[in-house]
């Protein structure tokens, strides 16, 4: 279903917010049931007791050379929740604390769902590290090209980040 769409697109290496490097992205609202019964347990899992979700799912495929900067999704776009679907390859995600720079790694194995909610979502940047940084406890981890479905919940919603 979103192979058919990435094929029209090219991969982009300027982003708005100077964020991603080798990219191609959209969103959706309509999947066919499967994928929509994905989405669902997706929802589920993610959005305990808050039905304030979005209803369009952000895709975004990165180049096999592409990575994401450190950055914190901004409030205006997104609200206590993001969800992700981690496909194709696996990849490490590299948390940064904005109060102390404590950093943690975290390895999004191919096909895993990753959740960063309340505090780590507000005080936290996170990042997708480029190939050559690509490391895990001493281990290369060598990323391909990535597709992640990612959900978030609405803006403007009222979250204690303490």
């Amino acid at each position: 279903e979103i192979t058919p769409k990435m094929r029209r697109m090219r991969y982009e290496y300027d982003h708005w917010d100077n964020a991603i490097h080798g990219f191609r992205e959209f969103e959706s609202e309509k999947w066919n049931d499967k994928n929509s019964a994905i989405f669902q347990k997706v929802h589920k899992h993610a959005f305990i007791n808050d039905s304030n979700y979005m209803n369009s799912v952000h895709v975004l495929d990165l180049a096999e050379n592409g990575y994401i900067k450190a950055h914190l999704d901004s409030v205006r776009f997104c609200g206590r929740t993001i969800a992700g679907l981690s496909l194709l390859t696996d990849s490490i995600m590299r948390l940064i604390s904005e109060k102390d720079q404590m950093t943690v790694d975290i390895l999004l194995n191919r096909r895993s769902l990753y959740i960063m909610r309340d505090f780590v979502r507000y005080n936290f940047t996170h990042e997708i590290l480029p190939n050559e940084k690509s490391v895990f406890k001493e281990q290369k981890i060598p990323k391909g090209r990535r597709i992640s479905l990612i959900c978030r919940s609405k803006p403007n919603e009222v979250s204690d980040t303490s």
